[in-house]
């Protein structure tokens, strides 16, 4: 199948592209590189020896984008790209909305006029809110509490209204919890910008000496050891659940909403504890006051992925470590700084396909 996946170069998206290329699917990438290097693609094409189509085109580049999608004629789009950080999005809530919102009304226009109508969209958690419903099923009531969280929720509605308008699009709304981990071979991983937002790359820092010390929001919450819980998910099982929704939708019509989460959770005590055994080095933290929003617990109900998709999260939390672990300790300053300049079409294929060229 020929696959499109928007952000591609990113995290979750580097790694559902090795699996797609593993899978034998022909795959294309836009991504502006925004938040992410092309470097990770290099990699993956190392890995998987198979080419990437690649693109460096922002999805607010309407022209652009439509010409990309005419060159391509995907007949499915994996849809990653977006911004992501909660704090940022508190504080520029219409870059928000422009990049998040726009962007894949661009999208969906560019694939409606190539008549490419399967789309796997990458939701998110926050769309539950600060539900204490537990644990979190995909038919909880959605209330998000920041503007990263409505993008999420306005995309999905979107969406929604879209397939009631047109039979003819094939949608999969997939509702994930806390991803984590790296790819087992430490060639791809999480690469923060800045400081890290998320509470396992923090940790992998502090581990290996980049930064002092943890902060963890409060420990006198109703849970085991007082601090938060949280439904981690290793970055791979994610990517599986991904190519389980795109073969699903390539047989069955209409919009679906999973929940890709194991099910469980892990405290913030857990994971630090995990990271000092697992990497033998010391993880300081110091406690400090609760953040306004965070709830006690949020974890998933994963059941109806796993009687749809025949899909289930494999991966522990010693395993998400271990992955994450040897990513950081290989690449402790991420993926290398490239030149900032636009690369073309041209330029990005002979960058990305350097190491599969290397090892002919």
């Amino acid at each position: 199948m020929r696959v499109l996946v928007t952000g591609g170069a990113g995290y979750i998206g580097s790694h559902t592209v090795l699996q797609l290329l593993e899978a034998g699917h022909q795959v294309s990438v836009v991504d502006n590189f925004s938040n992410s290097s092309p470097e990770s693609l290099r990699r993956v094409v190392g890995l998987a020896g198979r080419n990437v189509d690649t693109y460096q085109t922002d999805l607010l580049d309407r022209p652009a984008l439509g010409e990309v999608l005419a060159s391509i004629e995907p007949e499915a789009v994996i849809h990653f790209a977006g911004l992501k950080a909660v704090g940022e999005s508190v504080a520029q809530p219409l870059k928000y909305y422009k990049n998040n919102v726009a962007g894949t009304l661009n999208l969906l226009e560019a694939m409606d006029a190539v008549d490419c109508r399967t789309l796997v969209f990458s939701s998110s958690a926050t769309v539950y809110g600060e539900s204490v419903d537990l644990p979190l099923r995909e038919s909880t009531p959605r209330s998000a509490t920041n503007p990263y969280g409505r993008t999420k929720l306005h995309i999905e509605e979107m969406l929604e209204e879209l397939s009631v308008s047109d039979s003819r699009w094939r949608v999969a709304n997939l509702r994930y919890f806390n991803p984590v981990g790296a790819h087992e071979s430490g060639q791809i991983g999480e690469d923060p910008q800045g400081i890290p937002n998320n509470l396992m790359p923090f940790v992998a820092q502090v581990a290996i000496g980049k930064r002092p010390e943890v902060q963890v929001f409060g420990n006198d919450y109703a849970t085991a050891d007082g601090t938060g819980v949280r439904d981690y998910i290793h970055v791979l099982d994610l990517a599986e659940g991904h190519l389980a929704a795109l073969d699903y939708l390539s047989n069955t019509e209409g919009l679906h909403v999973w929940n890709l989460g194991t099910g469980a959770g892990s405290s913030v005590l857990d994971v630090i504890d995990a990271f000092a055994r697992i990497s033998g080095r010391p993880v300081p933290y110091r406690i400090t006051d609760r953040r306004p929003g965070d709830v006690a617990e949020s974890y998933a109900h994963p059941e109806k992925a796993r009687l749809d998709l025949g899909w289930k999260a494999e991966r522990g939390l010693e395993q998400m470590v271990e992955d994450m672990w040897r990513w950081q300790s290989k690449n402790p300053e991420g993926f290398p700084e490239l030149n900032p300049e636009p690369l073309n079409h041209e330029q990005l294929a002979k960058f990305i396909q350097g190491r599969v060229d290397d090892q002919s």
